[in-house]
């Protein structure tokens, strides 16, 4: 098998148009029934706020692999100078089961997480060709960077400004010097939301904060599923989600929206309805669109298969035997 670490990801680089063709492709594919994807189960013990994940998948369609993502979010691990996420994932061939590939670091993870943001945007962008877009993004960790890149990747100079807050100081090193004088480091999440066409949580909040109404229109991507006052809901034109299953528990947004709401699954529409219909009325000028995923084992079988066909083809990674 091959085997991919950090800097082999790194060294490889992150093409967004080419992410984001992957998500939409797996969504296809899953739209035709050509894939598996048990409810990934969490194990907690003793601090209850830590949680190792495992996800398991199969997808056809291009990608023929089966796999597994094994992650570990723990919180605290930022208070000691450690990362918060560790992830190891495996892939297998999918018609004999044999393991081709061991990608181990979390990167990965963000890397899928951000481009299924970016789908979204992509699809919202194709009905909102508005420019001088105000983009707002609360958390300035490794998915909060990701994203960053991505959105000024696909949407380059239609982004006016990119207003961001965290409650921890910033290190503006980590911003690309490229869109440094866009970004603007802002006192409260309020500065940063009260305006902003696009809105991104990338925070580890364990409590909703976002409680004051959106502008008329914009695209919320919900990345870290634990922000926004399941009152909110009487905002959204368009709910989204990845899975209704899979985003309506553990306490996330959805899940307050179902239980405090009434919410149902028969009003939300998924990824793949979206992708399959090209955005269509859902994304429409003038909606106010939140989208809320949980994150899907089928994406990261997705794209850990096109990394792992990238090293093939450049001859990065280590060959084990």
């Amino acid at each position: 098998m091959l085997y991919l670490n950090e800097q082999d990801v790194l060294q490889i680089g992150v093409e967004w148009p080419a992410v984001v063709s992957v998500i939409r492709n797996a969504c296809e594919t899953m739209g035709t029934e050509d894939f598996a994807q048990p409810v990934k189960p969490y194990l907690r013990y003793r601090n209850k706020k830590n949680r190792i994940i495992a996800m398991p998948a199969f997808l056809g369609g291009n990608t023929e692999l089966a796999g597994i993502k094994w992650i570990a979010s723990f919180p605290g691990n930022i208070e000691n100078g450690i990362k918060r996420a560790h992830s190891v994932t495996i892939l297998n061939d999918a018609a004999t089961g044999v393991p081709v590939g061991i990608i181990n670091t979390p990167i990965i993870s963000g890397i899928r997480t951000a481009g299924v943001s970016g789908l979204m945007i992509d699809l919202w962008a194709r009905y909102n060709d508005k420019t001088g877009l105000k983009i707002g993004l609360t958390g300035l960790g490794p998915i909060g960077r990701l994203h960053i890149d991505m959105l000024f990747n696909l949407l380059g100079d239609r982004i006016e400004a990119v207003r961001v807050y965290d409650i921890r100081s910033y290190d503006k090193e980590t911003i690309a010097p490229e869109w440094s004088d866009r970004i603007e480091f802002c006192s409260s999440w309020e500065d940063a939301f009260v305006d902003a066409d696009i809105f991104v949580t990338c925070t580890v909040s364990d409590k909703p904060y976002i409680n004051i109404p959106p502008r008329k229109g914009s695209l919320h991507l919900n990345v870290s599923l634990r922000d926004y006052d399941a009152s909110w809901v009487t905002h959204a034109d368009v709910i989204i989600v990845d899975d209704w299953e899979e985003v309506c528990r553990e306490k996330t947004d959805i899940e307050m929206m179902h239980l405090e709401y009434g919410l149902q699954k028969e009003q939300v529409y998924n990824i793949v309805q979206v992708v399959a219909d090209d955005g269509m009325e859902t994304l429409s000028r003038g909606k106010t669109v939140m989208f809320n995923p949980m994150g899907m084992s089928v994406f990261d079988i997705a794209v850990g298969g096109y990394f792992l066909n990238r090293a093939e083809r450049t001859a990065v990674g280590v060959a084990l035997k």
